[in-house]
């Protein structure tokens, strides 16, 4: 689809830029803090960063599909740090100030870097794609509470206690919600295999 977009095939172009929404709406709600989703949708960042990357194509000096998520994905980095200058520029209130509470009892670090990964072959990088693409198209079928949890909990890694101070709901209440979530998502996602 990349070569067919690159050689002018409207079609190619359409069908690429349909099979990124997904994934990059799933990074986008990762970027875009519970705090700044009042002024902000997610789905706002990912058209702007659609926007522009249909407009700048010709740009994209990339060939495979590892370089063109890699673009894509700079394009909405960029786009999420204008939103947030932007909000920070005209609030009234100091967000920066803000500081998430931490439970004294919560021993988990959070964000803490990944262990360095020996280098992927091609073979496995494509698979990886492949199902981070899955996941995101599985992810964004789920009601939105479920999608919540799962971002906040499996993609931006917080402890089941900020999670649930950011959802306004009880620990056990938003445990219960991701068990379910999860379940949700894994027979949406059996349900996509042949």
């Amino acid at each position: 689809m990349l070569q067919g977009a690159r050689q002018g095939d409207g079609d190619c172009r359409e069908r690429l830029f349909a099979l990124c929404r997904s994934y990059l709406g799933l990074v986008a709600r990762s970027q875009v803090e519970t705090w700044l989703r009042r002024k902000v949708d997610a789905s706002d960042l990912v058209q702007e960063t659609m926007l522009e990357a249909y407009r700048d194509f010709e740009r994209f000096d990339g060939c495979t599909e590892k370089e063109w998520l890699a673009w894509l994905r700079k394009i909405l980095d960029h786009n999420a740090a204008d939103f947030v200058r932007r909000y920070r520029g005209t609030a009234k209130r100091a967000a920066g100030r803000e500081v998430p509470f931490r439970d004294p009892n919560d021993s988990a670090p959070r964000g803490a870097p990944e262990p360095a990964a020996p280098e992927a072959t091609p073979s496995q990088e494509v698979l990886r794609l492949d199902t981070e693409l899955r996941l995101a198209a599985a992810v964004a079928e789920l009601p939105s509470d479920y999608q919540e949890v799962i971002l906040l909990r499996n993609l931006q890694r917080l402890s089941f206690n900020e999670v649930a101070q950011r959802m306004g709901r009880s620990r056990p209440a938003v445990q219960m919600l991701w068990m379910r979530a999860i379940r949700r998502l894994q027979t949406v996602l059996e349900g996509e295999q042949p």
